[in-house]
Formats: structure tokens, C-alpha cells, sequence
């Protein structure tokens, strides 16, 4: 029975480190209605800030975050006001794809200039202590990202459904030329969107940094699974993403420990699969047109 639970933690740590990533992904997808191929170098970028600034400065990597997650904001609305919103009027959508592809390959590049191949580590300020409840054992930092996952999730409901900038948001989401017609900004909207995705992403980059090495290629390990779960939970529902991320942290964290850990993936992408031909909406999403977002 304990092991069972200790497999059981695993799978929802792992799952809130999924669900951290995906957050940000699925809400710009969710109002901008673009899928940012570029969300995983978004990631590397903070993990590398994050390193930078815990070195220089010399305080707990969880501090970063007051300066990781304003440069990421701008760092998103940036990208959305120069290079996707050009494109938005663009007959072909998977024009705006083609674009946060090249930009990814291009910080990842930049990346490889400053910083090489090497792998950078975060000093781990004690988020590495291992913690016990009960008969399992989890990692400090695991926790809080669980803790941040899950404040994430209702702090973005809150601000959407209670604040005029979030009901401004929904409205954009919902039907644009109707949030025109009533004297909304949409592309200011979509800038803001697009900044609070990267700067969500920043987020998770202060809290994962601690826990693994950065290199140029981190974001590839961390993107792959977070498309899965955005489309699983169901594309733009940013609760569908919590819940979607918990599902695929349990299958790989069973399947790895029951089945083994070579088919992890072919458990994973076999529900994910399964779940799209039952449900092609995916859990919490509205019908949906899977050519849309796909290269």
C-alpha cells in the first residue's frame, strides 16, 4: 500500500509540474487562438534567467520570480505586437504557426551562442529536501509547485471572471468583431494575453530551474507533454489543462513503475489518443478542429 501511495504522489507532483508549464500555453491559445511553438524556449529563457540572476544576485531562486516574470511578460507581449500580430490578417492561419516555430529555433540558437552546450545548474535553496507526509516522500520543491499549480488555476479564473481586463478577455475569446463593435481593444488585448501566457511561464521556469539542469534544449523536454495535455484537457480551457496534466503525471508515473519505464510515453500518448478518438475536444474543450493547430 505504501508504494502505491508513493506512485500515487509521484504521478500528482509530476502532474503539477505539467499542469505549471501547460497553464500559459493554453491560454493564449484560448484568446489569441494561436499555438505558440515557442512556449518551451519561453521556459528555457527563465530557467537561464533564473541561473543568471540567483548567481549575480545571490538570493533564493524563488525570489527571481519578481524579476523572471516581468521580463517574460514583455518578453511574450513583444512577440505577439511584432511578429504574430502582423500575421493575424494573414489568409493561412499556420502562417502565425510557422512564425513561433522559427522564433523557437532561433532562441534556441541564441541560447547555444551565449550560454553553449553546457548544462547550467540552479543552486537548489533547500527545494531539493526531501519532505515526508505521512508514508511517502516528495521533494520540497515539488510542493511548491503544486502549491503554485493549483494558485495558478484559481487566481487566472478570478482575474477572467471578476476583473473588466479579464471579462474584456473573455469577450475577445468569445467573438471578436462583437468585442469590437463594443469599443474593446482586441489587439491590445491580444498583447496583454500573450504576455500574462510568458509571464506564467516565467513562473514555472523559477520553480522547475531548482529542480533540473537548463540547457538550449530543456523547453523541447517539457513542450512535447504540454501540448498533450493542453489538447487533452481541452484547447483554452485552463482548467481543462490542471486536470488533463494530473491524468498524464498519474499514467507516467504508473505505467512507469507497474508496466516500465521505457513504455511510459507509449502509455501516455496511447490514452491520449484514445481519449481524442472518444472525445476529440478533448476532456473540457469545445468541438475543435485538430488541422488548425498543427504545422
Amino acid at each position: 500500500m505504501e508504494t502505491f501511495l508513493q506512485v500515487l504522489a509521484n504521478g500528482l507532483m509530476l502532474g503539477a509540474l505539467f499542469a505549471i508549464v501547460s497553464i500559459g500555453l493554453t491560454l493564449i491559445f484560448g484568446i489569441v487562438k494561436v499555438v505558440n511553438f515557442a512556449h518551451g524556449e519561453f521556459l528555457m529563457i527563465g530557467m537561464y534567467l533564473t541561473f543568471v540572476v540567483t548567481g549575480w544576485l545571490g538570493i533564493h531562486p524563488l525570489y527571481t520570480i519578481v524579476i523572471v516574470a516581468p521580463l517574460l511578460f514583455l518578453a511574450g507581449a513583444a512577440t505577439q505586437r511584432f511578429i504574430i500580430q502582423p500575421l493575424m490578417s494573414a489568409r493561412d492561419d499556420h502562417i502565425q504557426i510557422f512564425a513561433t516555430v522559427g522564433l523557437s529555433t532561433a532562441l534556441i540558437n541564441l541560447a547555444l551562442l551565449i550560454f553553449g552546450a553546457d548544462i547550467a545548474n540552479t543552486p537548489s535553496g533547500g527545494l531539493r529536501t526531501p519532505v515526508e507526509i505521512g508514508p511517502v516522500r516528495v521533494l520540497s520543491g515539488q510542493l511548491f509547485i503544486l502549491i503554485a499549480a493549483i494558485a495558478l488555476v484559481i487566481g487566472l479564473r478570478l482575474f477572467l471572471q471578476k476583473t473588466q481586463t479579464g471579462r474584456a478577455i473573455r469577450a475577445v475569446a468569445q467573438n471578436r468583431a462583437a468585442a469590437q463593435l463594443m469599443g474593446i481593444n482586441v489587439n491590445r488585448i491580444y498583447v496583454l494575453t500573450f504576455g500574462i501566457g510568458a509571464a506564467c511561464v516565467g513562473l514555472a521556469a523559477t520553480l522547475i530551474a531548482p529542480l533540473y539542469p537548463t540547457s538550449p534544449n530543456i523547453g523541447t523536454y517539457f513542450v512535447l507533454t504540454a501540448f498533450v495535455v493542453v489538447v487533452l484537457g481541452g484547447l483554452g480551457s485552463i482548467g481543462g489543462a490542471f486536470v488533463g496534466a494530473m491524468v498524464i503525471g498519474l499514467i507516467d508515473s504508473f505505467s512507469g513503475f507497474y508496466i516500465g519505464s521505457d513504455l511510459r510515453e507509449v502509455a501516455v500518448f496511447g490514452v491520449f489518443l484514445l481519449i481524442l478518438i472518444l472525445k476529440p475536444s478533448g476532456l473540457f474543450g469545445k468541438s475543435l478542429n485538430l488541422s488548425h493547430v498543427s504545422p
